[in-house]
């Protein structure tokens, strides 16, 4: 939106407050917020559309209004910059993650799951019928 001009400034500045409250009140409810940029260089980006051009069985990942995007680069980076700054909080920071290597990514991304869930502690839910009776019962049965 900001990049094309699709809607007033007013309206997208406006927005990241709307963010802003919106994961403060998921996490006050209990849920914990994972949110992830995986950053390509233009270098990259380049090379993943190359070869989505040279392979047929990724045509299907080819979009050619990517060639018109990749010319308002910077205004994208610019776009990109601020939302994460005005909407990286302490309820819900960003994590901006290098993706060329996407080993790489994909472990970073991983290990920021697995700390979120380690900090969640989640347990299996405890049974709600008597499990030595219904072992009995297994046993028993045909």
């Amino acid at each position: 939106m900001r990049v094309h001009d699709l809607v007033p400034p007013t309206t997208w500045s406006r927005r990241y407050g709307q963010i802003n409250r919106f994961e403060e009140g998921v996490v006050a409810d209990g849920a914990t917020v994972v949110k992830v940029m995986l950053h390509l260089s233009p270098a990259e980006q380049k090379a993943r559309l190359g070869e989505r051009l040279e392979r047929g069985d990724k045509y299907w990942k080819y979009n050619p209004g990517d060639l018109d995007e990749r010319a308002h680069w910077v205004e994208y980076m610019e776009a990109y910059q601020v939302a994460l700054e005005r909407c990286s909080t302490a309820a819900a920071p960003w994590h901006v993650v290098p993706a060329d290597n996407k080993w790489y990514a994909r472990l970073a991304v991983t290990n920021l799951l697995l700390e979120a869930l380690e900090g969640m502690d989640p347990q299996w839910p405890a049974a709600d019928f008597d499990v030595d009776a219904e072992r009995e019962r297994l046993a028993l049965s045909p």
